[in-house]
């Protein structure tokens, strides 16, 4: 079983503890590679879908791990009771509904020593949750896999509020002062994107205006993060 480097990386940022749950396992690969990886002893394969759950069973018994992975069928915590497992990962959904799936059951999260997150949009809808909330984060990577690029948060509740800039929201305060080659490369890719958003606001009321000024307020910004490395 080879894990895709989204899965990959999000799995690596688990540090070695006793159990984790994967909510939405889809497939059941992060947990079967949590335990053959050594970074955990036992794991929990939740879905809301019994028909990825069922792959999940076959692939644990096809690995010969179904006495250290247990599948359930329900959505987010829902089938989780607080302080049953160390860690959770949160991988594949949208930002808005891991926040809903956080809120939903927040005393089973506030009881993870931390949570790996991954949204496939919206982050700037959970990190700016996250904040208010009274999580932190940790650690945060950006992953580019089979032509995407992907947030991967790692956070733990430690009861204080943080307000952000904006751009924070969006692309991540760790992912800002880091200057690796994906986190540079994927930072032009949002440079672009707002450059090319701002080049069709044409309209001349003021909502449009508006618009326009907060987009090349973050153009202003992302260059400035970038200097030299700026597209």
């Amino acid at each position: 079983m080879e894990l895709s480097k989204r899965l990959k990386t999000l799995a690596e940022m688990v540090d070695p503890v006793d159990s984790v749950a994967d909510i939405g396992t889809d497939h059941g690969y992060v947990p079967i590679y949590l335990i053959k990886a050594g970074r955990c002893k036992r794991a929990i394969a939740s879905d809301i879908n019994k028909g990825p759950l069922d792959k999940s069973k076959e692939n644990i018994l096809r690995t010969g791990l179904q006495d250290k992975v247990q599948c359930r069928l329900g959505g987010g915590f829902q089938k989780l009771k607080p302080k049953e497992v160390d860690v959770a990962v949160i991988a594949g959904m949208g930002g808005n509904l891991i926040r809903d799936i956080i809120e939903a059951d927040m005393e089973v999260f506030k009881n993870l020593k931390f949570c790996i997150v991954q949204p496939v949009q919206n982050p700037e809808v959970l990190r700016k949750y996250i904040y208010e909330k009274g999580f932190r984060v940790i650690e945060e990577k950006i992953v580019y896999d089979e032509g995407k690029y992907y947030q991967i948060l790692k956070i733990s509740y430690d009861n204080n509020t943080r307000e952000l800039e904006d751009i924070e929201y969006e692309i991540g305060e760790f992912i800002i002062k880091d200057k690796n080659k994906d986190t540079v490369d994927y930072i032009n890719y949002r440079l672009q994107q707002y450059i090319n958003i701002s080049s069709k606001i044409k309209d001349d009321t003021e909502a449009s205006k508006e618009r326009k000024r907060e987009i090349e307020a973050k153009i202003i910004r992302l260059k400035e993060v970038l200097g030299d490395e700026s597209i």
